[in-house]
């Protein structure tokens, strides 16, 4: 983990980057995860047994779909289809944002930052919870995964210098606040800073080893140094 405080990574930060499920919304709160993964490789099983097998030995969804290429391009196509639809189902079910999500977008929006989400989530799902709970006008750009290019998901740095470009703000400019390694890994990548998001044991030292500028294990303690900043 870097040395920095909070204070001095969003001081040097012009755009706040916040990844999606965990640090705004708990995505498969109200439909678990693994029942979305079994789903999708029963699915998978119908193109492929033997890596529908394989998917089976995974309970996250983004694993499914990322092995779905290897059952070419029907197989694809019909796992992020029926993954973007669970998870539109599923951000009506999560419940409210994230305790301290709202309170950072505002104070971002209020500082006069650029804010962006980037997710590996569908832009489709991420926009329904966005509207479910009126907070569409505190964001810039939403920029989800690349439908049916899953190798564009973070750690890719795709998403990032996408919504940079939309932002119209140097990746160097841009800090991301995300829960994952993943998020770190794809923030180091574009040049840019990382929040790590400890929401659960063991991530702040995961997050601190792969990197990340600063960790958190609240949203409020960031929308607090945003309004201070």
């Amino acid at each position: 983990m870097g040395s920095s405080t909070l204070a001095e990574v969003l001081g040097a930060t012009r755009a706040v980057l916040f990844d999606f499920d965990g640090p705004i919304c708990d995505v498969f709160a109200g439909r678990p995860a693994p029942d979305v993964a079994h789903h999708l490789a029963d699915t998978l099983s119908e193109f492929d047994v033997s890596l529908g097998s394989k998917a089976h030995g995974t309970d996250d969804p983004m694993e499914v779909l990322r092995l779905a290429p290897q059952g070419g391009e029907p197989a694809l196509r019909a796992i992020e289809e029926g993954l973007t639809k669970a998870e539109v189902t599923a951000v009506r079910l999560a419940g409210p944002p994230i305790p301290g999500a709202v309170a950072a977008l505002e104070a971002a929006r209020a500082s006069g930052r650029k804010i962006a989400i980037v997710s590996n989530n569908s832009t489709a799902c991420v926009r329904a919870f966005l509207m479910l709970h009126e907070l569409r006008p505190l964001v810039d750009a939403v920029v989800g995964r690349a439908p049916y290019w899953p190798d564009a998901m973070k750690p890719d740095p795709h998403s990032l210098l996408l919504a940079s470009s939309e932002l119209e703000t140097h990746p160097h400019d841009c800090t991301l606040i995300g829960d994952s390694v993943t998020d770190v890994e794809a923030t180091k990548a574009t040049g840019g800073r990382s929040i790590g998001f400890a929401n659960k044991p063991g991530k702040e030292r995961a997050l601190g080893d792969a990197g990340a500028d600063v960790v958190v294990t609240t949203m409020a303690a960031v929308a607090e140094a945003l309004s201070f900043s």
